[in-house]
């Protein structure tokens, strides 16, 4: 498990180096200018997708009913589940196209008439790639049940080279349509890769299979995950509006700080993608071994990251943003906004512990019950705390969602969660008093990153998640 989410997380950075590239070769071509702005309203909804879909929410519906039939069963499980895929697919981008001026005002109304005629043209064309986007996360779920994680986890450096490659070749001469349709070409990719690998384990794709059931099973399970995508997508707009009240400048500071800490969240998506291929794989105590090792990766990739983060926030500020100050507001929020890593990283997992019994309606009304926590916090601390308690009400929502879902699961005196939160509330409290209050931006630079480094090798050497199972 640990070499596999090491693997695949290098292939998820690939991507994400992929995608960095893409939107710094945008601005280099139109300049941070109308056209850059009308396009990345047009991607809006079409990138939303994809991420969604890329942080599980098909597979971890999908995987468990996979991995519960045979070996002929599966075949015809996948057969009978990729035309229907396809047809959503297409009449989601149909949905899209067709729509696609209303969507454009509703998602940029600061662009001009210019803008939205360049928006709605390039929306028209990527809107077709939701077929693409569906019929991989689908393919991606054998391969997955087959622990070849690294050539499902492509997905995003396969979406990302045609448009890299368009903006390369074009410079100036690019324009919004011609990127949208070099998207699409990166859509139809996606699935594209996959399909040699899937081929030589025996689906042909033209055979006509039958599953009677399957897309309603499927459904049933993917509804309270989509659920939980919508609520937290809700959440992220409550905190924008909230801070919104906060004054001018809010919304880019709380913006700001969550981009810088989703670097992070990289390797907690590869682990959550390996930890449910295996789990649903698995029965009894071994499922709650794998639980109980994936929990233990989870803290030795969050605590020390997370408490680096902390000590090193004015620094990291002062070299990503120059233009900010560090005296201003965003390095304790980026350091307020750290702390739900940890949790949130053992919430996904015992999310996914659930999902793997094929149980995926007590980890959704878990996540609402936290989210409305969160809910009350935003409407109270923030205009108390200010910015941070932006923050302080996400920490309150992840933390009560944790224990929701180990109470409601029997997993409170099953998993050590007392003694490694404990471990990650004292580091991260000793980067707050000694390492974040540092004014010289090098020194608190280098003692966070050795902090950090002398945390990972400490708690590596005390959980041993590369242990097998039963060792």
């Amino acid at each position: 498990m640990f070499g596999s989410t090491v693997w695949l997380t290098l292939a998820t950075l690939a991507g994400l180096a992929a995608g960095f590239a893409r939107e710094w070769l945008v601005v280099a071509a139109w300049g941070a200018g109308g056209r850059s702005d009308a396009f990345l309203v047009a991607l809006f909804l079409p990138e939303a997708l994809r991420m969604a879909l890329a942080a599980g929410l098909l597979s971890a519906a999908a995987l468990p009913l996979y991995q519960q039939r045979a070996a002929h069963a599966q075949q015809n499980w996948l057969g009978a589940l990729a035309p229907r895929l396809l047809l959503c697919g297409l009449g989601l981008g149909a949905l899209l196209s067709a729509g696609a001026s209303l969507w454009v005002r509703l998602i940029g109304p600061g662009l001009d008439e210019a803008g939205y005629a360049l928006a709605t043209g390039a929306l028209r064309w990527l809107a077709w790639s939701a077929p693409g986007f569906l019929m991989h996360a689908l393919l991606c779920v054998p391969l997955q049940a087959r622990s070849r994680f690294v050539l499902a986890g492509t997905g995003s450096l396969v979406f990302n080279l045609p448009p890299v490659l368009y903006l390369a070749a074009m410079h100036h001469d690019a324009t919004p349509t011609g990127l949208a349709i070099a998207c699409l070409l990166g859509s139809l990719l996606m699935p594209g890769v996959l399909l040699p690998a899937l081929y030589r384990e025996g689906w042909k794709p033209w055979h006509r299979s039958q599953a009677p059931g399957a897309g309603r099973e499927l459904l049933q399970r993917i509804g309270p995950l989509l659920s939980s995508n919508l609520a937290s997508q809700g959440l992220a707009l409550l905190e924008r509006m909230v801070a919104s009240l906060l004054g001018e400048g809010a919304v880019t500071w709380v913006n700001l700080a969550r981009k810088l800490i989703n670097l992070p969240l990289i390797a907690l998506m590869s682990l959550n993608q390996v930890l449910l291929g295996l789990m649903s794989g698995a029965e009894g105590d071994q499922r709650m071994g794998l639980l109980r090792k994936g929990l233990s990766t989870a803290t030795l990739l969050t605590v020390p990251a997370v408490a680096g983060l902390i000590g090193a926030a004015g620094a990291l500020v002062f070299l990503l943003i120059p233009s900010q100050a560090v005296e201003g507001p965003l390095p304790g929020l980026l350091a307020w906004f750290s702390v739900p890593l940890m949790f949130g990283a053992w919430n996904a997992l015992l999310a996914r512990y659930a999902y793997a019994a094929g149980d995926t309606r007590m980890p959704l009304a878990c996540e609402l019950t936290g989210s409305l926590l969160n809910a009350l916090l935003l409407g109270v601390l923030p205009f108390v705390f200010g910015l941070t308690g932006i923050a302080m009400a996400a920490i309150g929502g992840v933390v009560l969602t944790a224990w929701l879902l180990m109470r409601r699961q029997r997993l409170l005196q099953a998993l050590p969660w007392r003694r490694q939160w404990s471990l990650g509330v004292a580091t991260m409290a000793l980067a707050a008093s000694l390492l974040h209050p540092l004014s010289n931006v090098w020194l608190q630079l280098g003692l966070s990153g050795a902090y950090g480094v002398v945390l990972l090798i400490v708690i590596a050497l005390w959980l041993k998640p590369w242990r097998p199972i039963n060792g």
